[in-house]
């Protein structure tokens, strides 16, 4: 799908699968602000435009669940090549979508914390059911998941057009000055890495405010 502003054409396509293999978590974390995430669930597609997202340095991470290595029935997921996505229960309620990334056996990851709607507006209603969807209803990472219909029965699933879950790159952008750098949320737990600056975010207002700008909404 492509939307044309001014004289440019802003055009989605698939993300170049080196993409999810660069070693540079935190980098890609950047990145994926103002690409669009897609699901396909049951026949039923939506997507959104990613404004929140933070980085997960595996090993060496202490707000990881991979930090020192960790492999488990959960963690194992995290430990595949990059282009895949990991989805937990966090407290046993809300599940959250993770990009993984890096080479096999490094387990980085980035977690999505927010969209802002974008397609498939009457399967989101239907979803969360309320008569509308506002810019902030997909402000918090378990709000992502409920939009978008993923569930934990999406954990390791290739990211791709044929999948329930793609991402698509353009050459919309979020400039550096509507993007806050700040530590990751709820991660109290990890020493002196909990405050590492690895959580990038753009406001609801100011993402649909540059979105409409280009013309994408």
């Amino acid at each position: 799908m492509a939307y044309i502003h001014g004289m440019i054409m802003i055009k989605w396509e698939n993300c170049n699968p080196d993409f999810y293999q660069n070693p540079d978590v935190v980098s890609i974390a950047r990145s994926m602000l103002g690409m669009k995430l897609c699901s396909n669930v049951n026949g039923n597609k939506s997507s959104g435009i990613i404004i929140e997202t933070e980085a997960y340095a595996g090993a060496s991470d202490r707000a990881s669940h991979a930090f020192g290595n960790r492999f488990t029935r959960r963690t194992s997921t995290m430990f595949e090549a990059g282009g895949i996505v990991y989805i937990y229960l966090c407290y046993g309620i809300h599940a959250l979508l993770n990009i993984v990334t890096n080479v096999w056996g490094i387990p980085h990851a980035v977690l999505i914390r927010g969209i802002l709607p974008l397609d498939g507006i009457d399967t989101m209603k239907q979803r969360v059911e309320r008569s509308a969807i506002l810019v902030n209803d997909g402000f918090g990472p378990g709000k992502v998941t409920r939009l978008l219909g993923l569930t934990t029965a999406h954990n390791g699933i290739s990211i791709n057009s044929d999948s329930a879950v793609s991402l698509y790159c353009s050459n919309f952008r979020f400039d550096d000055s509507d993007v806050d750098i700040t530590p990751r949320i709820g991660v109290g737990y990890a020493a002196e890495d909990a405050l590492l600056p690895y959580r990038f975010v753009v406001k609801p207002a100011k993402a649909a405010s540059k979105a409409k700008e280009a013309g994408i909404i």
